[in-house]
């Protein structure tokens, strides 16, 4: 806490210096302003908004022009004399939404050249919402997709891997809250409500020591804030789902919130046509709450509290109605923060969070009831300050402790004649885990900028805990358990992370990145998207928390008054303790997962290319990924192989273009190297059975996927109280069949040598037009 007491011994410079600072908000709805830019006249110094859209900036004796900027916003500039430190709180005000007035990727127009961040973008909405989708139904992480060094995970999912990591190793928050299971049906959709949405920033590179817990990215979307002038209801009718968002003041110009609620109707449009049918009974829909509310003190106390609520239900009946299914799984969190303003120059926000993500499988006949149960819960509970001792120097710094509770696999059954079983805590594990972390970002010249920062985590596993004894020859000898009040295991690890920005010019520069961290939760699966039944483990005294190494450097140069952003980036990551199945591995839910693991190193090297139009009617970008990543595992037959997500070659090409006011349209491409994965290579008939023997793990690469979307918005006329829009999109234009998954195929007989097998694709996905109607009163 050497920061906090500096900070309070003022003045920490000499007199002659005085702080200008203050909250950048939306004129029309009150929200803060993320990102807002403040630069100053005639010198080469400024600042940007922090996520609660405060801003502080420290400056010699005398009188400046500072100037507040955000897109989509008209820029407003004052002359400030500074003989005293000056609280000045900024509205700026909304300009119709023209392509030539704002950037499909939100930042100041030269930030990606002159900050040090690396593979950090922030989104906007507005723009994410005009790229094709899906059935009509707007994606976030899809967005993300379509970013150098971020790959889907599959056809039509959600789920996505970045610069080789495993979908385990992205950090995705919502107001600060993790989200352990980011799709809903299975992938194909994810979590997130885009009309209950303020700000998306993607981390790929150069991760921030105040985020921790994974290796590869950060995803860390915010919610919104909500009106606290006047109320308006925002919505949607698509060809799946439904949408209906509700805000406004809850004490004008203090506090405010915002409701939002989404769900699917697939079972009403099922319902029909399984009337009468051996499917009747059957149905699946998904739905979403988000809610947040929040209260201004005054400038230096302000209370906000949000919550989100999601779950996929799927239920079965049996024609005769004697045996059913039920099977629900989703996400709960909430989050209570409070900001305080000590003085000019240090901000604290802390942060209660709590969390819950759960699958259940209900089963009932008329001989029986069984239920399933897996989650993991979370309470954790932040602080964080940051401090802002100059104009070109922020420091930020705090801590962070979570309890986890972990449930694999529980399970409860009764039978007919009243016989009970119950295992509720056979494999229940807990843990803490904790951080401290300091981050300093400084100038050291007018060239050279840094970003350095260390985090020191630990991960305590705490009783009960089962663990096998082995011999010199690997059999198990003996079982030690652990009760309550022993001490099973504890890990740790100081991450460093430093960038480092080198100006060429004002229009170009090179940027380097390290990073270091340690990850103590892991995803267990065997599937490539994001499914319920996917389970997280701890680290433990089998299961080492993974490490990663990841090492970049970047050039990043502006053209034709910023118009045209590019970069070109190089990555090399390393990553060790990644986790597979044994070979052979079935599943037994009599046995501790860990028992069933293999444990190797994971390697990712490649070359991201970026170039984004920012400016006019016709706006989008272009991404290429070339990159290779590789698993080493000692203790499988196959020890080296491609990952399931390694693609050499990714591809990705975005355009909007604005005809009128009334008129937009819309296009993405995207191509990408197929997926490798195992196939039988041959089959033997051994005592009648039938035996396979495989090909080396992931050898067989599937065919390259591409696919051309596009959609057209018809706005509504002009009117004060209400507006509309339709949106047309056709998924799959031209039709490509894509590989959605292979079975295996076998003619002939094998009794005369003459059988054979051949590998064939199932395609999901075929040209698939779609409309829907959103509106704003």
């Amino acid at each position: 806490m050497i920061f906090f007491a500096l900070a309070l011994a003022l003045p920490l410079y000499s007199q002659e210096k005085y702080t200008l600072n203050g909250y950048i908000k939306d004129a029309e709805s009150g929200e803060d302003l993320i990102g807002a830019t403040v630069s100053i006249f005639d010198i080469n110094k400024g600042t940007v908004s922090n996520l609660y859209g405060f801003y502080s900036i420290t400056l010699e004796k005398g009188t400046y022009k500072f100037s507040y900027t955000y897109i989509g916003y008209q820029s407003k500039e004052i002359e400030v004399l500074l003989n005293k430190n000056v609280r000045n709180n900024i509205e700026l005000k909304p300009i119709a939404i023209q392509q030539d007035e704002v950037e499909i990727i939100v930042n100041k127009t030269d930030e990606n050249v002159k900050s040090t961040d690396m593979g950090k973008i922030e989104l906007s909405t507005i723009r994410v919402k005009e790229i094709p989708a899906l059935l009509g139904e707007v994606d976030i992480l899809k967005t993300i997709q379509l970013l150098p060094g971020v790959m889907s995970a599959g056809e039509g999912s959600s789920g996505f891997y970045v610069r080789g990591g495993g979908s385990d190793q992205n950090l995705v928050l919502l107001d600060e809250a993790l989200v352990f299971n980011t799709g809903h049906l299975f992938g194909f959709f994810s979590v997130f409500n885009a009309d209950a949405i303020k700000s998306t920033t993607l981390i790929k590179g150069g991760m921030p020591a105040n985020y921790g817990g994974r290796l590869s990215s950060v995803v860390d979307v915010s919610m919104k804030e909500g009106n606290n002038r006047t109320y308006h209801a925002t919505g949607g009718i698509g060809l799946i789902s439904s949408r209906l968002t509700l805000e406004g003041p809850l004490v004008k110009n203090k506090s405010s919130f915002m409701l939002s609620a989404r769900r699917t109707y697939i079972d009403f449009l099922v319902k029909p046509f399984t009337r009468n049918t051996d499917f009747e009974g059957n149905a699946y829909h998904f739905f979403d709450l988000n809610a947040k509310a929040n209260y201004t003190f005054s400038d230096k106390d302000r209370l906000f509290l949000s919550a989100y609520f999601g779950r996929d239900i799927f239920t079965f009946a049996s024609p005769d109605d004697d045996f059913k299914v039920e099977i629900p799984w989703g996400n709960a969190t909430t989050t209570l923060r409070w900001n305080h303003l000590f003085n000019d120059k240090l901000f604290l926000n802390t942060t209660a969070i709590y969390n819950d993500y759960h699958f259940e499988f209900d089963m009932t006949s008329d001989e029986f009831k069984l239920g399933l149960y897996s989650g993991i819960k979370d309470m954790s509970l932040k602080m964080d300050f940051g401090y802002f001792p100059g104009a070109v120097h922020k420091v930020k710094f705090g801590t962070h402790y979570t309890y986890h509770t972990f449930i694999p696999n529980s399970a409860r059954a009764t039978s007919i004649d009243g016989l009970n079983i119950v295992a509720d805590d056979i494999k229940k594990k807990y843990a803490h885990e904790t951080a401290v972390y300091l981050t300093d970002n400084f100038a050291l010249n007018e060239m050279i900028q840094i970003d350095a920062g260390l985090r020191f985590s630990t991960f305590l596993l705490a009783p009960p805990y089962t663990e096998l004894i082995h011999n010199a020859q690997g059999l198990v000898t003996d079982t030690l358990i652990y009760q309550k009040g022993d001490k099973v295991k504890t890990w740790y690890g100081l991450e460093p992370r430093i960038n480092m920005r080198i100006t060429l010019n004002d229009k170009s520069s090179v940027k380097l990145s390290y990073n270091h961290n340690y990850q103590y939760l892991h995803l267990v699966s065997n599937s490539t998207s994001t499914l319920p039944t996917d389970i997280w483990v701890p680290s433990s005294k089998v299961v080492k928390p993974q490490v990663g190494d990841q090492y970049s450097i970047g050039f990043f140069k502006n053209f034709k008054e910023n118009m045209f952003e590019t970069s070109l980036e190089f990555y090399y990551k390393d990553m060790r303790n990644q986790i597979e199945y044994k070979d052979g591995y079935v599943e037994d839910l009599t046995r501790e997962l860990e028992w069933d693991f293999v444990f190797g190193r994971g390697n990712s090297y490649g070359m991201e290319v970026f170039i984004n139009k920012s400016q006019g009617t016709f706006t989008g970008w272009i991404g290429y990924t070339l990159s290779k990543t590789t698993r080493d595992f000692e203790d499988l037959i196959t020890s080296h192989f491609p990952a399931k997500f390694d693609r050499t070659h990714d591809v990705a090409l975005v355009g909007m273009y604005e005809l009128n006011k009334r008129w937009s349209f819309a296009a993405t491409f995207i191509y990408g190297t197929g997926n490798s994965t195992t196939l039988p290579s041959r089959r033997y008939l051994i005592e009648n059975t039938i035996v396979n023997e495989y090909m080396p793990r992931n050898s067989y690469r599937l065919e390259a996927y591409h696919r051309l979307d596009i959609a057209a918005t018809l706005k509504s006329k002009d009117r004060k109280k209400f507006s509309s829009d339709w949106v047309f999109s056709v998924y799959n234009v031209y039709n490509h069949k894509n590989v959605y998954f292979l079975y295996i195929d076998t003619e002939g007989n094998p009794m005369d040598g003459s059988l054979k097998i051949q590998a064939k694709k199932v395609s999901l996905f075929p040209i698939i037009p779609s409309v829907s109607w959103n509106f704003k009163f």
